[in-house]
């Protein structure tokens, strides 16, 4: 019996129009164009504005993906939305995504795994796929992240930006799509970066929210230093189990979330950087949409039969690394 794949066989992404600058943020924070470039590598980011929600990003990048890969609403079987800025506690987000977009006959849920969350989702529909339950299904990476940054914080502020990107996956040739991933969590890692109030250990009141804990808090170098050990390790032992050279790889697509962790997991896998995908400084760091983002604008360059490593780290901490071979040619 032939073995079934799963691969992605189309991408669509969906960013505001409203870009927040270093410059307009330096009249907000205390902060310089200079010190962010040197930090971080961003140099505007996307904000969603006028009373939308991640949800709304996420459909738009939906619809495209249905135009442009001229499939209809009922022929999709699942829907799955990576986020941690859920417009609600619940429904969940993936529920009004598939309401806003038109996909009606489906069954759709969210994975909250912060920057990770593209992974674990691609993963789990890779999973339905592999099993011939489902046909066709599209994977969302979306979040809001204005909605929960503090822009009186000259440490996290600059970090964040709205996006969403949306794939579909279905079954390809078996000498395609997803070969191997490694995913990983460990919840010692919260203290580190997490969202102090909001949730039932502590549930949003007057004293939650005048102590501004419904943002991002994080530690800056602890959060630096796991996320470059931790997306290289995986990135690394995924290449040698794959039997992968750093000269056949054709490209790594990394968390967009500061240069220097791109810089440094590049390195650990003997990548030059013509090899590596970088929007960060047009973007920032959109969690759940980076990878899908960075896939969206590679598309025209991407061939089939090219061999990409994904890699994250992300709140939690959650963490991973896949392998796959991309399934069709993207200029076409």
């Amino acid at each position: 019996m032939k073995k079934i794949t799963a691969g992605i066989t189309g991408i669509h992404a969906w960013v505001p129009e409203y870009r927040l600058t270093n410059e307009e943020l330096s009249t907000m924070v205390d902060t310089t164009d200079e010190w962010i470039m040197q930090r971080i590598g961003i140099k505007e980011r996307r904000i969603l504005k006028g009373g939308k929600a991640t949800s709304d990003m996420g459909a738009e990048a939906v619809k495209g993906l249905l135009k442009k890969t001229n499939t209809k609403s009922d022929e999709v079987d699942l829907l799955i939305c990576a986020t941690i800025t859920s417009d609600l506690h619940f429904p969940s987000t993936a529920n009004l995504i598939s309401y806003k977009a038109g996909l009606k006959k489906i069954w759709s849920f969210d994975i909250a795994a912060a920057c990770s969350g593209f992974l674990f989702a691609l993963q789990t529909a890779s999973q339905f796929i592999v099993a011939g339950t489902h046909k066709k299904i599209i994977v969302v990476g979306a979040d809001m992240m204005s909605a929960i940054t503090d822009y009186t914080d000259r440490t996290t502020c600059p970090l964040f930006g709205d996006a969403a990107g949306a794939v579909l996956v279905e079954a390809v040739e078996e000498d395609l799509g997803i070969k191997d991933s490694i995913l990983e969590t460990d919840g010692s890692g919260a203290k580190h970066l997490h969202m102090k109030a909001g949730g039932s250990i502590k549930p949003a009141s007057h004293e939650t929210v005048d102590a501004r804990e419904h943002f991002v808090y994080q530690e800056g170098q602890t959060v630096f230093k796991a996320a470059v050990s931790k997306m290289a390790d995986v990135s690394v032992e995924i290449m040698n189990r794959n039997n992968i050279s750093h000269e056949e790889l054709a490209w790594l697509v990394p968390h967009q979330a500061n240069m220097r962790i791109i810089d440094a997991v590049a390195r650990r896998m003997c990548i030059t950087n013509e090899k590596v995908m970088v929007n960060l400084q047009k973007y920032g760091n959109t969690t759940a949409a980076t990878i899908p983002l960075c896939l969206w604008e590679w598309e025209p360059q991407l061939k089939k039969g090219d061999k990409l490593i994904l890699a994250a780290f992300g709140g939690g901490f959650t963490w991973g690394s896949m392998y796959l071979v991309w399934a069709y040619d993207g200029d076409k």
